[in-house]
């Protein structure tokens, strides 16, 4: 882990495209940041982010695997049927 003291105002770069501005520090425990990030990279809290792999996790689960599978053989049996009229 890398640990650094920046001030307000001051950058830290990840890369070419993304950017940490700090902008503000209260109390000395509370900073707040400014992340600027291309559309296409998410970017959460860590909390967040754990609850949509939590939701991920319970879509993958079973139940949502096998109506996927009788979804996708339903669509191609009534394919079949509609050839046939």
């Amino acid at each position: 882990m890398l640990v650094l003291r920046r001030k307000i105002g001051q950058v830290i770069q990840i890369n070419d495209d993304i950017r940490i501005i700090i902008q503000d520090v209260q109390n000395e425990h509370i900073v707040r940041i400014g992340i600027e990030a291309p559309a296409d990279i998410p970017v959460h809290r860590l909390e967040i982010y754990n609850l949509i792999q939590q939701e991920n996790k319970s879509a993958g689960g079973a139940g949502a695997l096998n109506w996927l599978k009788g979804a996708s053989h339903n669509g191609s049996a009534s394919d079949e049927n509609s050839d046939e009229t």
